[in-house]
């Protein structure tokens, strides 16, 4: 097991923070997540930002600058939501992995 199912809703979190905090694009948030060790390609990371999107964590704008189109991505009401709910269970786990003397 190579650990891409528990990776995933780690990366999820980290587009709702980023979206949360200011406007996101594809490339952006694919270097964003490299520079935490997430090696994802715009076929993975598409999909994962529309179902964000269908499900309504996400909306999204499409700018033209220049010639260039790119679109944008916010977290709705619910995907702020959802992060602030989130960062409790990650807090709690995290005090469970690393403050409490963990065995491993």
């Amino acid at each position: 097991m190579d650990g891409r199912e528990f990776y995933s809703s780690l990366i999820r979190l980290h587009i709702l923070h980023h979206a949360v905090e200011e406007p996101i694009f594809g490339l952006g948030i694919i270097e964003e997540l490299a520079r935490h060790g997430y090696k994802l390609s715009a076929g993975t990371l598409y999909p994962m930002l529309h179902d964000m999107e269908r499900k309504g964590y996400l909306y999204s704008l499409e700018e033209r600058t220049g010639r260039q189109h790119r679109r944008f991505y916010r977290a709705t009401d619910l995907g702020k939501t959802t992060l602030e709910s989130a960062k409790e269970k990650v807090r709690e786990l995290f005090g469970e992995l690393f403050e409490q003397g963990s065995n491993l």
